[in-house]
C-alpha cells in the first residue's frame, strides 16, 4: 500500500472545498500557504491540459523515464490547478504524468495552483528561493517553476531573485543531469560543484559512472574535473580515430567537384569504408545555385 504523504492545515483546507476551483478569487491565508507546497494526489484525479501544445512524445525516451520513475520515484512534481472537489488540470509537466501512468503510479507529487494566483506564486517562490537550506536542485526546480508558470525569461528571473543570468543557467542546467546524479544532489552526496563538472558529459551511463566514482574514491570538485577532462579526450580520440586522411585520388574528386558546383565540398571516408559527401549552404539562393550545378 502506498504511504499518503501528511498535507499541511492549509492545503486540507483548500482541498476539502469545491468552491476553491479555478474560478475562484480567493485571497485567504490558507490559499496563500498552498502555492508553494507539495501534495501527493491520486493519478486518476488528474485530467490532461486540453490546451497542451505538445501532443506527442517519443516513445523510447517515454519508456526510459518510466523505468526511472519506477525506481527513484517522481523528482521534480507535475503541476496542476484544481478544477472543483478531487479534481484536478495539468498545467506543467506531461510528460512525467505520462511516464508515471506507465509505471503504474497511483499518486503523484504535485504543486496545486488556483486560478488567479500567479502574483502569490511569484511572491512564495521567490521567498523560498532565498532559503538557506534548500539544496541545488530544489533551488534549480524554483527557477523552473518561475520559468514556465510566471512566463518569465532568464533575464527578468535573474532580475526578481537578485543574481548573475549566469548563475541562474548554471542552476538550471542541473535539471538535464541523470535522475541518480540528481538524487545525489538532493542527498547532499555531491555538491553544486561536482554537478556542474559532470554536466560536462552528456551520455547519462558516463554520468552515472564518474558518479559512481566520485562516492567510492570521496573524490573532490577539482578530482572531478580531471576525471571529467578525461573522458571528453577520450572522446575526441574515439573520434579520430573514425576518420583517416583522404587519399590523393579522393582529394582531387573533393576539388573537382567544388569547382564543378562551385561551391565548397566536404568529404569523409572513414578506415573502414564508411563516409559522407557534405554540400553546406547558408541560404536559399545558395542551394538553388547548387540544384541548378546538378542540372548537367
Amino acid at each position: 500500500m502506498t504511504k499518503k504523504r501528511a498535507l499541511g492545515r492549509g492545503l486540507s483546507a483548500l482541498l476539502e472545498h469545491a468552491e476553491t476551483d479555478i474560478t475562484s478569487n480567493l485571497r485567504t491565508e490558507a490559499v496563500i500557504q498552498v502555492v508553494g507546497g507539495i501534495s501527493t494526489i491520486p493519478i486518476d484525479n488528474i485530467e490532461a491540459n486540453p490546451f497542451q501544445p505538445r501532443n506527442q512524445f517519443q516513445k523510447e525516451p517515454l519508456l526510459e523515464l518510466a523505468e526511472s520513475i519506477k525506481e527513484h520515484g517522481v523528482i521534480q512534481p507535475v503541476t496542476v490547478r484544481k478544477m472543483g472537489r478531487d479534481r484536478f488540470q495539468l498545467i506543467s509537466g506531461e510528460r512525467r504524468f505520462r511516464a508515471s501512468q506507465i509505471a503504474g503510479l497511483i499518486e503523484i507529487p504535485a504543486y496545486i495552483r488556483i486560478a488567479n494566483d500567479q502574483a502569490m506564486l511569484e511572491m512564495a517562490l521567490v521567498e523560498n528561493i532565498q532559503r538557506v537550506d534548500l539544496n541545488s536542485l530544489e533551488v534549480a526546480l524554483s527557477y523552473q517553476r518561475l520559468i514556465e508558470e510566471c512566463n518569465l525569461t532568464q533575464e527578468q528571473l535573474s532580475t526578481k531573485v537578485g543574481k548573475k543570468r549566469s548563475t541562474v543557467t548554471n542552476y538550471l542546467r542541473l535539471l538535464k543531469l541523470s535522475a541518480e546524479v540528481q538524487l545525489a544532489i538532493i542527498n547532499k552526496e555531491i555538491s553544486m560543484g561536482h554537478a556542474r563538472a559532470i554536466l560536462s558529459v552528456e551520455n547519462e551511463d558516463q554520468q552515472r559512472s564518474i558518479l559512481k566514482r566520485i562516492l567510492k574514491e570521496d573524490l573532490s570538485v577539482r578530482q572531478t574535473e580531471d576525471l571529467v577532462r578525461g573522458y571528453s579526450e577520450s572522446k575526441i580520440k574515439k573520434t579520430s580515430a573514425t576518420k583517416s586522411t583522404l587519399s590523393f585520388a579522393y582529394q582531387k574528386f573533393k576539388e573537382d567537384l567544388s569547382l564543378q558546383l562551385k561551391h565548397s565540398v566536404k568529404l569523409q571516408v572513414k578506415d573502414n569504408g564508411n563516409g559522407k559527401i557534405e554540400i553546406p549552404f547558408k541560404s536559399l539562393e545558395e542551394l538553388n545555385k547548387i540544384i541548378e550545378a546538378f542540372e548537367f
